[in-house]
């Protein structure tokens, strides 16, 4: 029985803790734009641009080929 108790106290401090952070989170502003997070994986792959495909990796790394003179 004691060990009952034990963890429902346990579960009940889980709780206030779950609840003391979301009311830190939202006093922080860290909700303020949720959508914004799922385009932050894309943005940088907008940045580098598309990938090249090996042939045309290989043709640029010598230095300046025929077709570019």
């Amino acid at each position: 029985m004691e060990l009952t108790w034990i963890a429902v106290l346990a579960s009940l401090m889980m709780a206030a803790a779950a609840v003391c952070v979301f009311i830190f989170a939202v006093k922080k502003d860290y909700f303020r734009n949720i959508e914004d997070a799922k385009y932050q994986v894309f943005w940088s792959d907008l940045d580098e641009g598309p990938p090249r495909p090996p042939a045309a990796q290989e043709k640029g790394n010598d230095g300046g080929s025929a077709q570019s003179r």
